[in-house]
């Protein structure tokens, strides 16, 4: 019987499931994401982490039919290779290693919030031809169907939402090095740096927040409800996941937008709410609905999977 598997290469975890026909799990393995020394040993973290979850499934590696695999980063779909946003490492050859591996050339390579739209439409029980993934977490992206279409672009590096420009006076540095993006407010790796800012704007009020300790989160802010100040942070956080929600609504005309990532499953009431409470004041189209994602961490790696099995498209009715 043919099996499929996905990848999930994140910035926190490498997730791998192998599924049978159908899309039933019958092996996995995730680990901590390999951090290097260099791309080349983060690849071989794939493969050994493929070669447990074929294990674990009871298949030879070399019965794999086809593998999706999701990266976060600067995809090459020329070369098969992702240059990694939360890994230090360069390149990291994907396509050709993979191949060899599982004996396979069916290795479709996507950025890891258009898997997670590939997941979400491949296990609606509407399977709108129009919606949006939106990822807010150690960065922010989205992964976007149009028409019934995966936008992937040339270079299949569509969906950097967390990269418009949502503050003109650019008062933040993104990671990416240029000023203003959305990322740079409201992603969870930068929410600190961004309440230091706020902080110093207000004078650097009282705050039961360790705002200057090293270990200072974005978690000590959404934990801290009764805080005058962790609130005012919230609530300029909202102002621009709101500003940011409008602009992908205006891109794309979505009607739903499912969102993800760990800042946002873990704090709904204060960062998704938010945005489907002014969203009706920002946008001068039709309003989307606003939903928590279904498949929770798991939709990446679920997106890959599914892509795996559709021929790379998403297509839930793919080969039937």
């Amino acid at each position: 019987m043919a099996s499929y598997a996905g990848v999930d290469l994140g910035g926190t975890n490498l997730r791998v499931v192998v599924a049978d026909a159908d899309g039933n799990i019958d092996g996995s393995d995730r680990r901590e994401a390999p951090r290097g020394p260099n791309g080349l040993a983060v690849t071989e973290a794939i493969l050994e982490s493929l070669r447990e979850a074929t294990d674990a499934a009871g298949v030879d590696p070399t019965a794999i039919t086809a593998v999706g695999i999701a990266a976060a980063g600067r995809l090459d779909l020329t070369e098969g290779l992702v240059e990694p946003t939360n890994i230090p490492v360069g390149e990291v050859p994907l396509r050709g290693p993979v191949s060899n591996l599982l004996d396979t050339e069916e290795v479709y390579l996507h950025k890891d919030v258009a898997a997670g739209v590939i997941g979400e439409r491949y296990h609606a029980e509407r399977n709108p031809d129009d919606m949006v993934y939106l990822t807010i977490s150690s960065g922010i992206g989205a992964g976007v169907a149009v028409d019934g279409n995966i936008l992937g672009g040339w270079d299949g590096n569509a969906g950097e939402a967390g990269h418009l420009t949502v503050d003109p006076k650019g008062r933040m540095d993104c990671g990416c090095g240029k000023e203003g993006h959305w990322e740079a407010y409201c992603a969870g790796t930068n929410i600190p740096e961004y309440a230091r800012l706020l902080w110093d704007d207000e004078g650097q009020p009282e705050t039961a927040l360790p705002i200057e300790t090293e270990g200072f989160t974005a978690v000590d802010v959404f934990e801290n409800d009764d805080d005058e100040f962790a609130n005012h942070v919230v609530g300029r956080l909202a102002d621009w996941n709101a500003l940011g929600m409008a602009d992908i609504v205006h891109a794309y005309a979505p009607l739903v937008v499912s969102v993800g990532g760990a800042v946002a499953l873990n704090n709904e009431a204060r960062v998704v709410d938010p945005m489907r409470e002014r969203l009706d004041d920002l946008v001068m189209t039709n309003v989307p609905e606003i939903r928590l994602t279904s498949l929770g961490d798991d939709v990446v790696v679920e997106g890959a999977l599914a892509s795996a099995l559709t021929g790379g498209t998403g297509d839930a009715d793919y080969g039937r």
